[in-house]
């Protein structure tokens, strides 16, 4: 591929990457508000310049060759740069406008934005939100290639190219249904919790990471009776009576007033889980991303992020 030219446009990028997006030249058109003939135009004239196709075109839609995913990358810092340009000749004034692209994994998504995102709204109404949700790698893959500003992620991470700043620390706690067995204790310890059957977070995940390390630690083995990523399944599954699991007393706390569950500290060693931002590093900070982390700051004992204090 040779490199950009004088007959390269931004027009053309923004064209290319909403093709890249909506996975179809039809829908990429109509988000551009032209015809689909104009949209395949500009492909054309691009993928001649450049001396090679960018997209393998197919009945089921688009997908990008080794040329195209490169200059995806490129088109997707260049769409960075002139949002962040524009943001910083109206930096002196209030923020009236703009676009924040926000997301967390599922537990984050369901207890935490929905409240700080209706708080940062409140206050800055014409900045448009974005929020998506999925696993730790792929959203850090959106977050290197320009499709998102920033992520409430579980911690560690690491990355030369990432900033990566502490937000909230979770415990967890051992949840179960309201007639189990365990339910009548305030701590249990980790022989008990091996007994019984786990409803756990999906392979792979930190949180999961984290569970599979403690009874490592332990020497125990795990009962699991069932795994999916959605904190939500989680508590379905014990609420009805088909195992106890390990979440982050964030999840439960609106769920203490109708006694849905029963929860537990786990006896002789807290189990915390830490939440963090993470953005890419740059010389300047979007005015999107420093005022939802000072909305974030703000509000953050709202999150009832600490279970409350039980004898034991």
């Amino acid at each position: 591929m040779v490199g950009y030219t004088r007959d390269m446009d931004i027009r053309q990028l923004e064209m290319f990457r909403a093709v890249v997006e909506e996975g179809s030249f039809t829908r990429a058109a109509l988000r551009l508000h032209v015809s689909q003939s104009a949209v395949s135009r500009q492909l054309q004239l691009l993928e001649a310049e450049l001396g090679g196709p960018l997209l393998h075109r197919s009945v089921k839609g688009v997908t990008l060759t080794p040329e195209g995913e490169l200059l995806l990358s490129t088109a997707n810092r260049i769409h960075r740069d002139l949002r962040e340009a524009v943001w910083q000749i109206s930096e002196t004034k209030k923020m009236k406008r703009g676009q924040l692209r926000i997301a967390g994994g599922g537990t984050v998504c369901q207890y935490v934005l929905p409240q700080l995102l209706k708080r940062f709204r409140a206050v800055h109404r014409d900045v448009d939100l974005l929020v998506k949700t999925g696993s730790t790698t792929a959203v850090l893959q959106l977050i290197r290639n320009h499709q998102l500003d920033l992520a409430l992620l579980t911690l560690p991470l690491v990355g030369s190219d990432l900033e990566v700043r502490p937000a909230l620390r979770e415990e967890l706690v051992v949840i179960t249904a309201p007639r189990h067995p365990l339910t009548q204790h305030h701590t249990i310890d980790a022989r008990s919790l091996s007994e019984h059957p786990l409803v756990l977070f999906e392979p792979g995940s930190t949180t999961r990471m984290l569970v599979d390390q403690f009874f490592s630690d332990q020497q125990l083995p795990m009962n699991v009776a069932m795994e999916t990523e959605s904190v939500e399944i989680i508590k379905a599954m014990v609420a009805s009576g088909l195992g106890i699991a390990l979440v982050p007393y964030v999840a439960i706390a609106s769920d203490m007033r109708t006694k849905r569950f029963g929860w537990a500290r786990v006896r002789g060693q807290r189990l915390y889980r830490e939440q963090g931002w993470v953005y890419l590093k740059s010389d300047y900070l979007p005015r999107p991303i420093v005022e939802v982390l000072r909305v974030f700051e703000e509000m953050k004992a709202d999150f009832g992020e600490k279970p409350p204090v039980r004898q034991s």
